[in-house]
């Protein structure tokens, strides 16, 4: 069955609603993703006030108001026109200037070598032309940009939780709908190879998913779907951040050669 992208216009209003699915990925995974790009960055001694970033895939706008807090001048991109909108909206209320566009990862509305940085999460693994959104995150940044990302490894874990406990069990999905395919998860090794292929030099993989220890934690599913518990809630107590596995998801960071391929 194919993944249904258009659930990011029905649910757009409702990135920032903690009642939500969508804001699953707030929670605790925007802290976890945000704390381990910034780390990068300060490992390579680049200093983000004033860097000019591209957030791929921005939905709601989670990691590009965080970005723009910390000095940015952030553009945020995404296909759902709805959610750039619900973006917009958000970072007004927050006196926030970000520069959001309608737009996709295989045709980003962006200038050769406009940007110091490109982040891409929760992304790579929905679209069906992987090759040409790195093409186009490499023709996006300028020569030594830094590429930050996340996306589901394809193994036996991330079917299990990806697909049968929040795609396809009754009592614990979170969608009504197929929002991810096995078949279109990501390996490390394949997300360098493709990288290596339009110049991005793939530097660091970690993992990335639940700390949370105690098994009642995974009872929130359960709750979250009747309405006893929050999805941002749930995500908090599932305490995402670095584990040691990449089994589940991954997180990782890339810089662009002198010369990237095309």
């Amino acid at each position: 069955m194919a993944i249904d992208n258009d659930v990011y216009d029905r649910h757009a209003a409702g990135w920032w609603d903690e009642d939500d699915p969508l804001n699953m990925l707030h929670g605790s995974v925007t802290p976890a993703r945000f704390a381990y790009f910034v780390a990068v960055l300060e490992r390579l001694g680049r200093d983000p006030s004033g860097l000019r970033a591209l957030d791929v895939g921005c939905g709601g706008g989670f990691l590009a108001e965080e970005f723009a807090r910390l000095g940015c001048r952030v553009v945020g991109v995404d296909p759902s026109a709805p959610s750039i909108e619900t973006a917009r909206d958000h970072a007004a209320g927050c006196g926030l200037e970000i520069d959001y566009r309608v737009g996709s990862g295989e045709d980003l509305p962006v200038q050769d070598g406009e940007f110091d940085l490109v982040y891409c999460c929760d992304v790579l693994e929905h679209v069906t032309d992987l090759d040409q959104v790195i093409r186009e995150t490499a023709r996006a940044l300028q020569p030594g940009g830094v590429y930050l990302f996340d996306t589901v490894n394809r193994t036996a874990v991330s079917k299990l939780v990806a697909i049968k406990v929040l795609q396809e069990w009754r009592v614990t999905h979170v969608f009504d709908t197929p929002v991810h395919e096995w078949d279109m998860f990501i390996k490390p090794e394949e997300l360098g190879s493709t990288m290596a292929r339009h110049g991005l030099r793939l530097h660091e993989t970690v993992g990335l998913g639940p700390r949370a220890r105690n098994p009642a934690v995974l009872l929130g599913f359960v709750q979250a779907r009747r309405g006893r518990m929050s999805y941002g809630e749930l995500s908090r107590r599932l305490d995402f951040g670095p584990t040691r596995s990449r089994a589940m998801s991954y997180m990782g960071y890339g810089t662009r050669e002198e010369t990237a391929a095309r």
